[in-house]
């Protein structure tokens, strides 16, 4: 009798611990999946991409160099200060000042009065401010072109999905600012040669020679920002920047009331 009973009791404990155990597993895999869902959780909350916040500032930097070289080129296309009259006589008492722009010419006198006359005929005006006019023209409209399409593939925008076709925007972005800086190159760097030779030219009148003006010193800081905040943005996202291998995170899988794994995980 005593054989028999340890025999049942030995029995029952076998088959009761089957489902003690199954119940132990599932308990197991839905602690399991909380904890990787968790952890899934505070990484991407509390762990951000170093490479995608290094880009995104460089890429802010980049659009703000940008910006400003742009409005730069504007106000340096607008102001008349492009050759300013030299004063190289004996006589200090000097009753006007002459500046030449690319739209009119001013006459700035002792006390202080201008007066600015717009040019009658683009024809009539030497072969270096007829390409000013058009190329710096050409570099601003540029500039605002480029800006429409680094807005549009920038990280702080949803125009774009795709991280790839974003990275292409923003570089054909930087490449266009780039264009519009060498486009406001060509224009000062001829002007302002052509006043050098001029005024060391002796056959020259000392009345006719001129000065550079503060026109074309700020078309130069416009061109160098241009230049600096185009190769930002297109450095912004390479994969130096932002990692070979930037951080993904798969969707974590949610198990059922009856224990096992959705199926749509499994398509």
């Amino acid at each position: 009798m005593e054989s028999r009973s340890s025999t049942s009791s030995s029995s029952v404990g076998v088959i009761n611990e089957k489902p003690l155990r199954a119940a132990d597993t599932l308990c197991d895999q839905r602690q399991f999946c909380a904890g990787q869902t968790q952890k899934t959780l505070h990484l991407s909350r509390q762990e951000p991409h170093t490479g995608a916040m290094l880009a995104a500032c460089l890429e802010f930097l980049g659009l703000a160099l940008c910006v400003t070289g742009s409005l730069l080129v504007m106000v340096a296309c607008g102001l008349p200060m492009w050759k300013v009259t030299a004063f190289i006589d004996s006589n200090i008492v000097v009753a006007q000042t002459i500046w030449d722009g690319l739209w009119m010419s001013c006459v700035v006198q002792s006390t202080g009065q201008m007066q600015c006359k717009v040019h009658d005929s683009v024809l009539a005006l030497t072969q270096d401010l007829q390409t000013a006019r058009a190329l710096t023209v050409v570099s601003a409209v540029l500039g605002v072109v480029a800006l429409t399409v680094t807005v549009a593939g920038a990280q702080c925008t949803n125009c774009l999905k795709d991280e790839i076709t974003k990275a292409r925007v923003v570089r054909a972005g930087g490449v266009i600012y780039i264009a519009s800086g060498l486009f406001v190159l060509v224009p000062l760097c001829w002007m302002a040669n052509n006043i050098i030779v001029d005024f060391h030219d002796p056959q020259v009148p000392p009345s006719k020679k001129r000065e550079i003006g503060a026109a074309i010193y700020i078309g130069w800081a416009a061109m160098a920002l241009l230049l600096i905040g185009g190769t930002l943005l297109c450095c912004s996202f390479s994969r130096g920047v932002r990692g070979a291998y930037p951080i993904k995170y798969a969707p974590t899988k949610t198990i059922t009331t009856s224990g096992e794994f959705d199926k749509k995980f499994y398509v």
